[in-house]
Parts: C-alpha cells; sequence; structure tokens
C-alpha cells in the first residue's frame, strides 16, 4: 500500500516558544517496500510516523493512504488512528501485563467485534507465523523480551494492515538479542510482501533491514536512497556523516582527467569519483576507514598512493582501528591483523578512485 505525504509541517510549543518538528515534507513511500526514517534524535522522524498513524496532528499538508486522503487540512478530512488500516509496534512493546499473550494479541480483533471463533483461528496462525505457539496463556510480561517484541508484532499483524509501523522496537534489546531479532523481523515482513515504515537512529538496523531509506535532520528529509546508495555514494555530506566513520578532508577541484575528477587536499593530488564540479570549486573529500589500504612494504608507483605514520592502533576483533598521520591530514583506516604493523610504523597508503566520495563542501 502506497503512502502519499505531500506538505506536511508539525510545530510544537515549549517554555513559550514554537518550534518547528516536521518542515514541509513531501515523502512518497512505496508499495510493499521496507522504509526506514532515519536521523539523531529530534530529527523530527518519530513525529512524521505518529502523524501518519494518526496519533499526532499536522498543522498543514496531506497524507493519502492507497490513494485515500486520511488527513487534510485544506479538504478537513482527519480519518481516527483506528480506521486508516495501520498496524504498529512501539518502542516499549506497550504489552498489557494483566493479560495473557493470546488476549493482547487478540485485543484489535475484539476492538473489532470479530466473532470468537474467527479471533481463535487469526491469533493462531499469528502465533505460528511469529514462532510464539504454545505460549498464549501465559502472562506476557513472563517472557523475554525478544518474545514480548514478537507478541508486539503480532498483535500489530493480527489485524491484517495494510502498513506497519515501527517505533525503534528494538533499542529495549541488547546487542545479541537485537542482531537475531532483526534477522527474524525482515524475515517475517519479506514472506508478508507488506509496506513497512520503521523509525530509528541505529544506522546498523536501517541498512541490514531497509530497501530504502530517508535521512533526516530537523524536520527536514535530506536525502532518500537505498543502503547502499546512502552508504557508498551519499550526496551531502551530513548523511555521508551520520551513516558511519568517514574521512571528510577539504579539497578543491583541480581538473578533470579520464572520467575522474582531480582534487587538491591535504594529502595532495587525488583522484575520485568523477564529479560535475568546475575547477577551482571548494568540496569535501570523503572516504570510508575500510577503504584506506594500508600495507607495511614500500608504495608502487600509481595515483593516490602516499606514505603516512601510524598515530594510534586499536584491536577490535576482526580488524585493528587506525589513526594515520599524513600530509597535514589525520585518516582513519581499518587494518586486516594480517598485516603486521605497530604503532610508529611507516606504512604505504593506497586509496581506490571508486571509494573516493566527493561532496559539496
Amino acid at each position: 500500500m502506497e503512502i502519499e505525504i505531500e506538505g506536511l509541517c508539525k510545530n510544537y510549543v515549549s517554555d513559550g516558544k514554537s518550534f518547528r518538528a516536521l518542515d514541509n515534507i513531501n515523502l512518497t513511500i512505496p508499495a510493499n517496500q521496507f522504509f526506514t526514517l532515519l536521523g539523531p534524535s529530534g530529527c523530527g522522524k518519530t513525529t512524521l510516523l505518529r502523524c501518519i498513524v494518526g496519533l499526532e496532528t499536522p498543522d498543514e499538508g496531506e497524507i493519502r493512504i492507497g490513494g485515500e486522503v486520511v488527513w487534510s487540512k485544506a479538504k478537513g478530512i482527519a480519518v481516527p488512528p483506528e480506521k486508516r488500516g495501520l498496524g504498529m509496534v512501539f518502542q516499549t512493546y506497550a504489552i498489557w501485563p494483566h493479560m495473557t499473550v493470546f488476549d493482547n494479541i487478540a485485543y484489535p480483533l475484539q476492538v473489532r467485534g470479530e466473532r470468537k471463533d474467527v479471533i481463535r483461528e487469526k491469533v493462531a496462525r499469528t502465533l505460528k507465523f511469529v514462532q510464539l505457539e504454545g505460549v498464549e496463556h501465559r502472562s506476557a510480561t513472563k517472557l523475554s523480551g525478544g518474545q514480548q517484541q514478537r507478541v508486539a508484532l503480532a498483535r500489530a499483524l493480527v489485524a491484517e494492515p495494510k502498513v506497519i509501523l515501527f517505533d525503534e522496537p528494538l533499542s529495549n534489546l541488547d546487542a545479541k538479542l537485537r542482531e537475531e531479532t532483526r534477522k527474524e523481523l525482515r524475515q517475517f515482513l519479506n514472506e508478508l510482501n507488506i509496506t513497512a515504515i520503521y523509525v530509528t537512529h541505529d544506522r546498523v538496523e536501517a541498512l541490514a533491514l531497509s530497501d530504502s531509506i530517508a535521512v533526516m535532520r530537523s524536520g527536514h528529509i535530506i536525502e532518500i536512497g537505498s543502503p547502499q546508495k546512502i552508504y557508498f555514494n551519499a550526496d551531502h555530506r551530513f548523511v555521508a556523516d551520520f551513516i558511519g566513520r568517514a574521512n571528510q578532508i577539504s579539497a578543491k577541484i583541480a581538473r578533470q582527467e579520464n572520467g575522474l575528477t582531480v582534487v587538491d587536499c591535504g594529502l595532495g593530488s587525488i583522484q575520485c569519483q568523477s564529479r560535475d564540479l568546475e575547477p577551482g570549486a571548494e568540496a569535501t573529500l570523503c572516504i570510508r576507514p575500510e577503504f584506506v589500504r594500508v600495507t607495511s612494504h614500500a608504495p608502487e608507483a600509481g595515483q593516490n598512493i602516499f606514505r603516512g605514520t601510524i598515530a594510534s592502533l586499536e584491536f577490535v576483533g576482526e580488524v585493528y582501528e587506525a589513526e594515520i598521520l599524513t600530509g597535514r591530514e589525520r585518516l582513519l583506516a581499518r587494518i586486516d591483523p594480517d598485516v603486521q604493523v605497530t604503532e610508529g610504523d611507516t606504512v604505504s597508503i593506497s586509496l581506490d578512485p571508486a571509494h573516493c566520495l566527493l561532496l559539496s563542501a
């Protein structure tokens, strides 16, 4: 089910001052996609989610679900949350402690007035789908964190919603359980072929789960793209920095050469991905630490190859994380444990132009 948002604005008043949580949001979420709203705390992502589901009232704009207007300032339309055909999983799961697992999941159907035999059949089918068969008569709050998350998911799914929305549903789980539940969640939603909107500030969740990611800041959508596009080829400096660690180096465009853009920066003369920028223009050179190739032997001749000194080295399991002094810059790098280096060593560094991204300054 496609969701269309047009000109959406939302203001709040705090300590007598008004601030804009959503500033003219225009967004189309394709049907049957896993779409993530990613950004720092206070960027407006949860406010946008709550406006879609009907828990917040916007000040301007229009929201359409499957072509049907569910909220419009200009048209005076405000469809209540329970009639929008949506399911929602909250950060706290919102599980009722006085109810069994069965009653927690059945609640949306009971409110809708479904027959008891229909409720039993739908709850049983949903319990089987989320792999919670046999616990329906237990108190929901006696379950593990991962099981409670699945109860919340089952309650959102049992009413067969057109769209399901998630507000940071994994943030209360420990790291290992969060990883396991993330994989389960993606598998469940792939099988359902349902539109999902997911709010998180965790870049790993966004990259692992999403078909598309919208990065937000200060009430605006800064950039939308696939996880690969957002991570490897972002258009904006904020997005490149927020989605993962990156070396960001001030540069000036020197020339276009052999299908590449050459810049001058603190590292020297660097060949980069081609960008349509005029010579002399200011830019930011962005290089992920995993694409800084480090070897202990003398450099071979070629472009984007230079020497540096390891200023710090930290073993983090699968790699060493290093800071390397070179030219006027300090580069972050991820070094394979097979490379025999220690702090203070002089090393060879090479940068593949395909992974040297240029962003407008």
